[in-house]
């Protein structure tokens, strides 16, 4: 059989009668009104034409016009990020100290600082531009694309490279990829809401004029980048891209930023926390100084700020950086690619996850089964109607008209496409006009429907069994029901098929779709996944409920859900969810698990609900109305195979569908956010009990506790021996079910864990004075190792909730600690000592030091298991 379809590929010359005018529109020379430039003229000034431009034409565009993003993203160079690492305030103040250390004759002084300081942003920004590269290579894996006519074929075009005279293809669930001039339509429905604000979509026509449009979004003749395509297909004129566009002027007027996620307000509270204490304690430091003429005002200066440095986990930002991008990377090796990298913190705090069952617990890959007539009985006339449907409709990408297309069919004559009635939400139907003949000119025509079985009987009055038409009253509806009902108990997703002949007609719509009659259902299996019951069983374990939200009927979501163990209980309708208010309604959503017959702003509606049970809520959508669902989850999680509208509103992208997939992912951010805590947990901690104990020691020394430099060298050592954490192992106990940010178990450590370290440090001075006789330099010297070895070894304490000895640490983190307790303990002996004012310390107080180390290892042990098992609810 040779079947032929007119090509929506090619666009023919369009003249005055065809061709709508180009938008946006603009103000006419007198004044008075809006006028609309004509095709011609508009080809003309764009220098295009209906083939579209060529690969060489459109770089030369792109490189004149730049991205088409609506509001680009400007790079900063490489000198201007380290500059603005230079910009940090306790940054600037430890230049201004070098400088006036300078000025006052101090040019040692000066220059330790200063190098500290240069080390510290180099190692800052050298690891957070890695980390920052790797993540966008990570992102340009999902780079949305648009289909493009150049050099004369469609192709797959990055919408950022699009240009103004490129001819653009539109279907459902294309997001629109610029601001458009419609050359020809069908039955194109765009959502605006984002420019407009109307919640319902809007028909869009190819008009010549437009005569009732007041502005450029009131025209219906034109297509505007940030809109989504709800039904029909179209052929479009990029007019304008990025920032030119009515979206781009949005964006450049109004630069909103995202809401705030949960991991950001979780690192402002801490960041308040810190600047609490830091600025009491270091007032308090500076007083005591000044008064107690422990040194001159600006040595005492030195010494507040390099407490507050010390106390300040001034690498935060890095470790957090570097932690997420290597989750991100670790993530994109099993498969899932985060477009958002605050996003993967809150994607391990997930504890309900919400999807429809297609992709996530079945394969997505459908298979026809059967053909049946209404009364259940095999039928090729099914398949043959079907199969010319799918092969000619141009639109919706479906895996239903995959799956029919790819079986083996009945042979057929010929047959013409005349014309085609696009699939759209509210009908939930899809037709093809077609006639038989070669050319279409002779011969029976009909319309051809297929769709939802409800949807489809809807519009029938016959049906067919064996040649034979019966009419579909109320005797035989019920059976006709019944046969598609008992098919979806079974499992099955079941389309229906119609027909009837049509007249000769200059174009066909939605209205002809009356009095067909019914020739009976496809039958299509989505098996479950192999693991989709032991990856729901696993998320469970893991503190993840899934819960399943679909179009599907109640039949077939009860199936199928009962084969992977969310079965067996209520199902919960989409009618029903209409008659609740939102409180009887987040009592619902908590207590089931399946909803079926579920529309987009009922899915909405539920993830709204969860969120008011304080649950962190995770959405899976590939398609085209998931996109409000996406936003309103905590994380929004699409596939790769999916619309353009869902990706874009994605936080997170399945490379393979599947719950294993997303259950790795989930752990893997977990893995991020206990990294991440650590550094908190043992940065303030460690820092406060140091910090306090020099300013308790200012209280009663005769001379300031360590030197500022001094104070700086020691922190720049700790936070090097951290800047390995993103590469530690977590505990089995931290990832086995979401964490959320919890300040109050940071101030714990700090006022608990931190004093202890303190009592270890007046043992120190107590030793140094009393038993070692320490002058000024041999204490400065003492305390600085024993302060670095002490709260740098407590690294593989903190690390862990459990035993040391059975949570390895990584051997990256291994070695870097280890060296910078190594490298404090020479710098005495070295050449470098004098510089920073240290000298040679006594053999015998290396043998204090080991007892002091062990003694207070094992007492941070035992107080963190209690403040641990308090947060992990053990």
């Amino acid at each position: 059989m040779g079947l032929q379809q007119e090509s929506s590929a090619t666009i023919e010359p369009a003249d005055a009668r065809t061709v709508a005018p180009a938008l946006p529109l603009v103000p006419d020379s007198a004044g008075a009104g809006w006028q609309q430039p004509s095709l011609a003229s508009l080809l003309q000034q764009l220098r295009a034409s209906p083939q579209g431009l060529s690969s060489v034409e459109a770089q030369k565009r792109l490189a004149t016009t730049g991205p088409n993003e609506p509001a680009p993203k400007h790079q900063t160079s490489l000198p201007v990020q380290i500059l603005l690492l230079f910009a940090n305030p306790l940054v600037g103040i430890l230049l201004f100290a070098s400088f006036v250390s300078a000025i006052v004759g101090d040019p040692i002084n000066a220059g330790i600082i200063m190098i500290i300081v240069v080390l510290s942003v180099t190692l800052n920004f050298y690891q957070s531009y890695r980390s920052q590269q790797a993540a966008e290579r990570l992102r340009a894996q999902v780079t949305p694309t648009a289909a493009v006519l150049r050099d004369g074929a469609w192709k797959g075009v990055p919408r950022r490279e699009l240009v103004p005279g490129d001819i653009v293809r539109l279907s459902a669930g294309d997001m629109v990829p610029a601001d458009a001039r419609l050359i020809d339509e069908r039955d194109l429905h765009i959502q605006q809401a984002a420019l407009t604000g109307e919640s319902l979509p809007v028909e869009k026509e190819a008009l010549d004029v437009d005569p009732e449009a007041r502005s450029p979004l009131d025209a219906r003749n034109a297509v505007f980048l940030g809109t989504s395509v709800i039904s029909g297909v179209a052929t479009a004129l990029v007019q304008f891209t990025g920032s030119e566009t009515q979206f781009g002027d949005i964006a450049t007027r109004l630069s909103t930023r995202p809401p705030e996620t949960e991991f950001e307000r979780g690192t402002k509270q801490f960041g308040f926390l810190i600047m609490r204490t830091v600025f009491f304690l270091v007032l308090f430091v500076f007083v005591v100084t000044v008064v107690g003429n422990k040194g001159t005002p600006l040595e005492a200066l030195l010494f507040a700020v390099a407490l507050a440095v010390g106390l300040t986990p001034e690498f935060l930002p890095m470790i957090t950086t570097v932690t997420l991008s290597q989750a991100a990377v670790h993530m994109s090796r099993r498969h899932v690619i985060v477009k958002n990298l605050a996003a993967i913190q809150d994607f391990g705090s997930i504890d309900v996850l919400c999807s429809d069952k297609t992709g996530t617990i079945t394969s997505g890959q459908m298979t026809l089964d059967g053909s049946l007539d209404p009364v259940g009985t095999h039928s090729d006339q099914v398949l043959l109607l079907a199969s010319l449907n799918s092969s000619l409709q141009t639109g919706m990408k479906n895996p239903l008209d995959e799956a029919i297309v790819q079986s083996s069919h009945p042979e057929t004559p010929s047959y013409t496409k005349l014309d085609e009635i696009p699939f759209d939400f509210e009908r939930r139907l899809l037709s093809v006009v077609v006639a038989s003949g070669a050319q279409g000119n002779a011969g029976e025509r009909m319309i051809i429907t297929k769709g939802a079985p409800e949807s489809v009987l809807k519009v029938c009055t016959t049906y067919e069994v064996e040649g034979q038409r019966y009419p579909l009253d109320t005797t035989n509806l019920p059976k006709c029901q019944a046969t598609y009902q008992d098919l979806s108990a079974n499992g099955y997703r079941v389309l229906a098929v119609a027909y009837r002949p049509v007249g000769v007609e200059k174009a066909y719509s939605k209205g002809d779709e009356h009095d067909l009659s019914l020739v009976g259902f496809l039958t299509f299996l989505d098996r479950p996944l192999a693991d989709a019951a032991s990856s729901i069983e696993a998320m469970k374990r893991d503190g993840v409920q899934v819960k399943i939200l679909t179009g599907d009927n109640e039949l077939v979501a009860n199936h199928v859900c009962s084969q992977v163990g969310l079965g067996g209980g209520r199902v919960v309708l989409g009618d029903e969810i209409d008659g609740m208010t939102e409180q009887a309604l987040a009592h619902v959503a908590e207590e089931n698990n399946v909803f079926a017959r579920v529309s987009p702003a009922q899915k909405h509606r539920i993830i709204l609900a969860l969120k008011t049970r304080s649950h962190v809520v995770g959405y899976i959508g590939d398609g085209i109305n998931d996109a409000p669902s996406l936003h309103a989850a905590d994380v929004g999680i699409s596939v790769a195979g999916a619309v353009d509208v869902a990706k874009d509103a994605a936080d997170i992208i399945l490379v393979e569908p599947g719950l294993e997939v997303l259950h790795n992912g989930i752990l893997e951010g977990r893995k991020a956010f206990g990294n991440v805590m650590k550094y908190l947990l043992m940065g303030t901690s460690s820092n406060f009990g140091n910090m306090f104990s020099m300013a308790a020691a200012s209280l009663f020394l005769p001379f300031l506790p360590m030197l500022p430099t001094q104070i700086l060298l020691n922190s720049f050592m700790y936070d090097l021996a951290q800047v390995t954490i993103p590469t530690d192992n977590v505990d089995a106990a931290f990832i086995v079910k979401p964490r959320r940010w919890d300040i109050s178990i940071i101030r714990d450590f700090m006022v608990f864990i931190g004093p202890i370290s303190s009592i270890y440090d007046f043992l120190t001075f107590f030793a140094l004075l009393w038993l070692f006789k320490a002058p000024e330099q041999l204490f400065h010297t003492g305390w600085f190792v024993e302060s670095l070895a002490t709260q740098t070894l407590v690294l593989f304490v903190i690390r862990t909730a459990g035993n040391p000895f059975r949570s390895r640490p990584s051997l990256p983190l291994t070695v870097t600690t280890l060296t910078v307790v190594l490298v404090g303990i020479v710098l005495p002996f070295s050449p470098l000592a004098s510089f920073v004012g240290f000298v040679p310390l006594p053999l015998d107080f290396f043998l204090f030091l080991t007892l002091l180390t062990v003694t207070y290892l094992l007492v941070v042990q035992v107080a963190k298991r209690r403040l641990m098992r308090r947060w992990l609810g053990e």
